[in-house]
């Protein structure tokens, strides 16, 4: 015989382990010694593909973590220097383009104090997160602050509720 595959896949074993060898033949024949190779090189190829895919999500997070005002349209405002000076009582509101305009149905005052439907969920407006002063706007707006423990607002202006 001059090699493995004109045995028959049996060949003649010296040793008396003759099932180590015989499997070890079988696996040489089958491909398993080159498999576990190619799976030696995929290993690195998945891992680049990994850093790949972490680098293209933090490119588009970032995308998403911009201000708000990406175009410019609220910086010709009248409004604008009125939005940037609005504080409540845990401090500055941001601006316009950091608030969100409420409906009249989604935002009610009862005994003094105010709550906000936000995501489908009434939340309570701390007293000290209404502003005061006059409403220039007329519509009711919010300043809310989405953290892992849930939607706490900064800032709340009411508004004219017609």
């Amino acid at each position: 015989m001059r090699d493995w595959t004109e045995s028959g896949g049996h060949l003649a074993c010296p040793c008396d382990d003759c099932g180590t060898a015989k499997r070890t033949a079988e696996g040489t024949a089958k491909g398993t010694t080159q498999g576990t190779a190619t799976r030696h090189r995929v290993g690195p190829v998945i891992i680049v593909l990994k850093l790949g895919f972490a680098a293209l999500l933090l490119i588009t997070s970032a995308q998403f973590a911009q201000a708000r005002d990406p175009d410019g349209r609220y910086a010709n405002s009248p409004l604008k220097q009125w939005f940037d000076g609005l504080r409540s009582g845990k401090g500055p509101c941001c601006s316009d383009a950091d608030g969100s305009a409420v409906s009249d149905v989604d935002w009610e005052s009862k005994d003094g104090h105010y709550r906000v439907r936000l995501d489908g969920q009434w939340i309570d407006v701390p007293d000290e997160a209404v502003i005061t002063e006059p409403n220039r706007v007329g519509r009711a707006m919010v300043w809310p602050i989405r953290g892992y423990m849930g939607v706490t607002i900064r800032c709340f202006m009411p508004g004219s509720m017609t």
